[in-house]
């Protein structure tokens, strides 16, 4: 069984509209403020209250950015008892930044002398 969350082909290397998805999951403010706040507390994640309190978002947008968030692999959410935590997934922004610096410097104007 496949998971959807994979978004690498079987080269390993990220595709472009897996690319174009993620980038755009972080082009919403409102999205990309979670996330960098997530960033922010690290491995462990933060519980989606706090992520509302400090951020001051209404549950049910929370709720729906999250969800986008989680569709492209950037967060992953996790429940500890009646706790649910979201957590950044570092792996899925690096994947990212690599995909963008992939090909740098591979055009001839690019090298040196």
């Amino acid at each position: 069984m496949v998971d959807k969350i994979i978004i690498k082909d079987y080269l390993g290397i990220m595709k472009i509209e897996s690319a174009a998805k993620r980038l755009a999951e972080l082009g919403h403010v409102t999205r990309l403020s979670i996330f960098r706040y997530l960033v922010k507390v690290g491995d462990h994640g933060a519980p989606v209250g706090e992520i509302q309190q400090a951020l001051g978002i209404p549950g049910s947008t929370l709720s729906h950015h999250i969800g986008r968030l989680v569709s492209v692999g950037l967060i992953r959410q996790v429940r500890d008892s009646r706790t649910l935590y979201c957590v950044p997934q570092f792996e899925a922004l690096d994947e990212l930044v690599e995909y963008l610096r992939s090909e740098c410097c591979t055009q001839e104007a690019c090298k040196p002398g």
